[in-house]
């Protein structure tokens, strides 16, 4: 048996802001990639992956059956005959890899699940990220459900809001000098413990205005732009929000990237940003000349997401 593949996502912009309700933007990311499969004798990362599914199975019985029921017999039954999901995605580096996860068996196990075949109304898809919120909770304590709504859909998609959220179309890549890309920091980030920390600093009058008035209105900024295809503008307002991450999210920021961080800003030769919820994995690059970057980043391991 092999299930259906589902893929990483990026959130190009909009990281702790979407749980703040601000604008985010996220997108398919075809180089990494997870489905389920069953094999007879299970070693390794296998038989850890099914041991995470029988766990995940306990907390999906537990959950409202009004917002979402699941063939849980099924389930059971393919996890005992050594069902796990067989993931490239890497983890713990704010590329979605429980998200794809998490797809993969509401795509399987749902009973009248929504199919990505019909008719996308909103209404439609700010249920899923419900649905999807609630079950991803299992792996983060708190979800947007954003993550598995990109890797199930495999489409951009545009929040607005919480309750207004669409599919989008991105502006198509030319083969340009400028790059968005992937910097590896290689350390795994563990999400539960950042969001915490953001949580903690929300409880501050100085950080929430901050948040509002400079961190959400670049961020809309940026996707506006983005989106638009004005890529003069989009890396202005990129400068300015990587300065006030560097600024206010330093923990979510592994130490050893803050000069790197602030080098980009100096230079000019790259701005970052996180990459999900940060303390590790990838940090988000973005560059008008991808060659220069390059050469400033040379120690380091860069991956190319979209070119302009």
């Amino acid at each position: 048996m092999r299930g259906p593949l589902f893929y990483a996502k990026i959130l190009l912009f909009g990281e702790y802001g979407i749980i703040k309700d601000s604008k985010g933007l996220a997108i398919p990311f075809n180089s990494y990639k997870g489905a389920l499969k069953t094999a007879q004798n299970l070693t390794g990362e296998a038989k850890k992956s099914n041991e995470n599914l029988k766990s995940f199975y306990n907390y999906l019985t537990n959950l409202d059956s009004s917002l979402v029921s699941f063939n849980l017999e099924s389930f059971q039954e393919d996890i005992s005959s050594g069902m796990y999901f067989d993931s490239s995605i890497p983890q713990g580096y704010g590329v979605g890899s429980s998200g794809a996860l998490v797809a993969s068996i509401y795509d399987k196990y749902a009973n009248d699940k929504i199919t990505v075949l019909e008719n996308l109304t909103r209404d439609k898809l700010v249920k899923l990220k419900e649905i999807f919120s609630v079950m991803e909770s299992f792996f983060h304590g708190k979800s947007s459900g954003l993550d598995p709504l990109n890797s199930y859909l495999s489409i951009p998609i545009l929040i607005n809001s919480k309750e207004n959220i669409e599919a989008t179309g991105i502006p198509s890549q030319k083969e340009g000098k400028g790059a968005v890309f992937l910097l590896d920091s290689e350390q795994v980030g563990e999400t539960e413990p950042m969001v915490s920390i953001f949580m903690n600093k929300m409880k501050n009058e100085g950080f929430r205005k901050m948040l509002s008035e400079e961190f959400v209105t670049y961020t809309d900024a940026c996707i506006e732009d983005f989106l638009k295809g004005n890529v003069t503008s989009l890396f202005g307002n990129v400068k300015k929000l990587s300065k006030v991450v560097l600024a206010n999210f330093k923990p979510m920021i592994p130490n050893a990237f803050h000069k790197v961080w602030e080098k980009g800003i100096q230079t000019n030769d790259y701005y970052l940003k996180l990459c999900g919820s940060g303390g590790g994995g990838y940090i988000l690059g973005f560059t008008e000349d991808f060659e220069k970057a390059k050469q400033s980043l040379k120690n380091y391991k860069l991956e190319i997401v979209y070119r302009f």
